[in-house]
């Protein structure tokens, strides 16, 4: 089944649209609400948190994206999510109204403590949200500089009647994130299923596609709509129609690709080399793999963390 939303069809995400439909609802309510969704690249994440956005027409919305480039220079991504809401500083006490103008450079001083930042976001999202909810989308948050992403984790843990939605998204496999916001509500984003992957290379793909290319395809991608929308465009119409586009002579399919990069990368040497042996088969057959890797010398028993890693 495929949800209409951000001007694109969400196919197979009917359970995912409903918790984020559940979580806005609880701050239309009146209520704070905090979800972490979790995924691989090319999952569909950022597909989601438009889909959220779409559904809060009623409430002011404030936007970050974590950059790579930025991981090291402190509050900024904290500066980006607030600036649109500085117009209400002036409500903030004091001492956090002090602290929060100097990590952003709006005031001179000594470095601020960290405790006070918090406390003084926590009470600038409340202040913000006085005459309509308010939904704050944070984006790659595994790419937030650690300030930041340690004082979105503290005020997400201490909402309690404001009507503040905190939705964050993080890609698997990196630890930024992952390290500073567990015990948040979580929304965890699997590969679609062959059905809805079907649907979806059907929709893409201009021309005849051959079932076994469709069944090779929808295998290779484990159902990652990313995956799934990139790899077709490197098969040749005629490899799509006459069933015989090999696996592995593909080029590289862009952001899908940095996190499989970085998921072999993290597996043993003799792992790695029995993958590239696998890829470089275009059979699969069992019987030679195993051959070839006994003249390598190595042991099967090396491809146990490749399937621990899924």
């Amino acid at each position: 089944m495929a949800i209409m939303g951000a001007g694109l069809s969400l196919r197979g995400r009917v359970s995912e649209c409903a918790a984020l439909r559940a979580v806005v609802s609880g701050g239309r309510s009146g209520g704070s609400a905090v979800l972490v969704v979790r995924g691989e690249a090319g999952i569909g994440k950022t597909a989601l948190l438009d889909y959220v956005v779409e559904q809060a027409p009623s409430f002011r919305v404030t936007q970050v994206a974590g950059v790579e480039s930025d991981m090291e220079l402190a509050f900024a991504g904290l500066h980006q999510l607030c600036a649109p809401l500085l117009d209400h500083l002036d409500k903030l006490p004091e001492p956090q109204r002090d602290a929060l103008s100097v990590a952003f450079g709006r005031g001179a001083g000594p470095a601020p403590d960290r405790f006070l930042v918090g406390l003084a976001v926590l009470s600038l999202l409340a202040a913000a949200a006085d005459k309509k909810p308010l939904l704050c989308v944070i984006d790659d948050a595994q790419w937030l500089d650690q300030v930041s992403v340690q004082t979105l984790g503290f005020v997400a843990r201490r909402l309690l009647a404001e009507p503040v939605v905190l939705v964050f998204a993080t890609r698997d496999g990196d630890d930024g994130a992952a390290s500073v916001l567990p015990g948040l509500p979580e929304l965890r984003v699997e590969g679609l299923s062959d059905s809805d992957a079907r649907d979806l290379l059907d929709s893409v793909v201009l021309g005849r596609l051959d079932e076994r290319v469709r069944d090779r395809l929808i295998a290779e991608s484990r159902g990652n709509p990313l995956a799934l929308l990139e790899i077709p465009r490197n098969v040749s119409a005629a490899e799509r129609a006459g069933g015989f586009w090999i696996a592995g002579t593909r080029p590289s399919v862009g952001q899908v690709e940095e996190g499989f990069v970085r998921r072999i990368q993290s597996l043993p040497a003799d792992t790695r080399q029995l993958a590239l042996l696998a890829a470089a088969d275009p059979v699969g057959d069992p019987v030679v793999f195993s051959r070839a890797a006994g003249h390598l010398g190595i042991s099967m028993d090396a491809l146990a963390p490749a399937e621990a890693a899924g």
